[in-house]
């Protein structure tokens, strides 16, 4: 099992009970994928980006850290990127 680091920007103007949603919902992905989350939270409440992503000038920043085996990252990969409250995903592995 590898250690991994996940940034998501999420969507800002998500209601209070649809974040809660899905940051459940991103722990579920590592879980169902037998990974364990280790750490889970928000890194930055409304940031202003840098250039505009889906007409969005500002993000949340949701920080994710887990374990979990290196081939289940492709599938990991491709269910955050069905979610389209998320912006842009960057998952790193993070070295021992």
């Amino acid at each position: 099992m590898n250690k991994y680091e996940a940034m998501f920007i999420i969507k800002p103007d998500l209601p209070e009970d649809e974040k809660k949603n899905l940051f459940a919902q991103l722990n579920d992905v590592v879980a169902n994928n037998n990974g364990k989350v280790t750490s889970a939270n928000i890194w930055a409440e409304k940031r202003k980006l840098n250039f505009t992503i889906n007409k969005f000038q500002d993000g949340l920043y949701y920080l994710l850290n887990f374990t979990v085996n290196s081939d289940a990252i492709i599938k990991i990969r491709y269910a955050y990127k069905l979610n389209e409250n998320i912006l842009r995903v960057l998952i790193t592995k993070v070295e021992k």
